[in-house]
């Protein structure tokens, strides 16, 4: 009997050690990839040798720490969803014995840990060091920041924890309501992070519409578009006399009030992009031109379609079945069975969507104007715009699976704390956000693909000096066409 319980601590021991192993593998690759993504983008001028070089540093660790748990986060449930398929087609395999449920369920304690961590203390931490100079009084130095972002923290704990108390009792006022008030860590720290979940969500709900319908003009930015009844190489030599025109203006400026020279540069700088895409045109292959183009035009409306279809037979499921619910269905367990209808090509299409509306969220979330100055530049971007970037990556892909679980754009039951928001177990909020979605995604395709034919309309009424029509091509009314003349209505 001894010798089994040694023999059944040893292989828990290992089985630990196995999946503890295979976690930082995990995320050292994870976080070798957001060095190099935020290194790509941070500002260049800020690496310097002194004190101010060294809180840059210990700031872009803590911001690279966050993206690689957002990255984490985002991979959570497309791996779930293709381990529990490789573990019901190969149950037996001796090469995937390290893949088993217990793994899967502690990579989601793990994400959701080191979600609160960044969320509430890393990332703090890294705004108030980066903006600390120390108090007064005290000697300048590591030391005095330090302790004055450690009293920025604690007086923002206290001003949160106070907020939430306070919300708490006007939500729920009963007696086992108030008594839970006084417990830090299975009240406040739960119910917070739901808080913020449910924020991640509605902003989901704006920023995932928006980019479903900017995906196509992104898209149609990256590649390259069919020409059709268009000659590329006069485009070209007109756009190349007016780059020599502009240079002989530079060049020929006498004093600064003859000509913007700002000005002049900034359209000197447009018209060698514009002629550098016109290049890419012309050098393009007949199949790129003729046959991508349409093809991923083609795959994303595919997908944007059975996305709001998912959504639409979700709202029907919901109605008529409780198991619908994000919180009220308990699925048979991982490798058991398929949570797809068609199997492993189910499976696939699901974690395709996912990625989609993951990415489309970000690109809608940098199309909205509010969030426009948050879009980071090549080499140019600070530290303080990197923590905030790190943070808002890290809001939407924590939110991810609960949207996509809510959605049922997937029947994977949500694992660790994701699973125990209460708003998940309200009928009417996920009913209601399921509702939210399909309609803004419907209207913001509609604006989409009618804005020629609204902006047209619109022009032959008169109305188009009422600035009735916003979108897209408004904003470049101002910017050189493809022949190099300026655009005006």
């Amino acid at each position: 009997m001894d010798a089994d319980e040694v023999t059944i601590r040893e292989q828990n021991f290992h089985s630990q050690v196995r999946e503890y192993t295979i976690c930082f593998l995990l995320f050292a690759i994870l976080y070798i990839v957001s060095y190099f993504i935020i290194r790509r983008y941070k500002r260049k001028a800020d690496e310097q040798e002194d004190e101010d070089a060294i809180v840059n540093r210990i700031s872009l660790f803590l911001s690279t720490f966050t993206l690689a748990v957002s990255a984490g986060a985002v991979l959570l449930l497309p791996f779930s969803i293709i381990s529990n398929e490789i573990l019901l087609s190969f149950p037996q395999s001796y090469y995937i014995q390290w893949l088993n449920g217990s793994l899967i369920h502690g990579l989601w304690n793990l994400a959701s840990l080191f979600s609160n961590l960044c969320l509430f203390v890393l990332m703090p931490f890294a705004f108030f060091f980066l903006e600390s100079e120390g108090f007064a009084g005290l000697k300048k130095g590591i030391k005095a920041r330090i302790l004055e972002t450690l009293v920025m923290l604690l007086l923002l704990a206290l001003l949160i924890l106070g907020i939430v108390w306070v919300a708490s009792a006007l939500i729920d006022n009963d007696a086992a309501s108030m008594e839970s008030l006084y417990d830090l860590w299975e009240f406040y720290l739960p119910y917070l992070y739901s808080c913020i979940s449910l924020m991640g969500c509605l902003l989901l709900l704006i920023c995932t519409p928006v980019g479903l319908s900017r995906m196509f003009t992104v898209m149609g930015q990256l590649l390259v578009k069919p020409t059709i009844l268009e000659d590329l190489d006069e485009q070209i030599y007109i756009i190349t006399l007016e780059e020599e025109a502009i240079l002989r203006r530079l060049n020929g400026v006498s004093s600064p009030m003859e000509y913007n020279t700002k000005q002049l540069e900034q359209e000197l700088n447009n018209v060698k992009s514009m002629k550098i895409k016109l290049e890419r045109r012309k050098k393009a292959s007949a199949w790129e031109r003729n046959l991508v183009y349409p093809a991923v035009m083609i795959l994303l409306l595919i997908e944007t379609a059975i996305s709001v279809l998912l959504v639409a037979c979700n709202i029907l499921c919901l109605l008529v079945d409780e198991t619908a619910m994000p919180k009220g269905s308990r699925g048979p367990g991982i490798g058991n069975a398929s949570l797809s209808t068609f199997g492993f090509v189910g499976a696939a299409l699901e974690i395709i969507l996912i990625f989609y509306l993951m990415v489309s969220s970000v690109v809608g979330f940098y199309s909205l104007r509010i969030f426009g100055d948050f879009t980071p530049r090549k080499d140019d971007t600070t530290m303080t715009k990197i923590i905030g970037n790190c943070v808002s990556i890290l809001v939407l892909s924590s939110a991810l699976p609960v949207m996509s679980r809510t959605l049922g754009i997937t029947r994977f039951d949500l694992l660790g704390d994701f699973g125990r928001f209460n708003w998940l177990g309200n009928f009417y909020i996920v009913l209601s956000y399921n509702l939210l979605f399909a309609i803004m995604t419907t209207l913001c395709l509609v604006r989409k693909f009618t804005s020629a034919v609204r902006e047209e309309l619109f022009k032959a009424l008169g109305l188009d000096k009422l600035h009735l029509s916003h979108n897209t091509r408004d904003s470049e009314a101002a910017k050189p066409s493809a022949n190099g003349h300026q655009k005006t209505l």
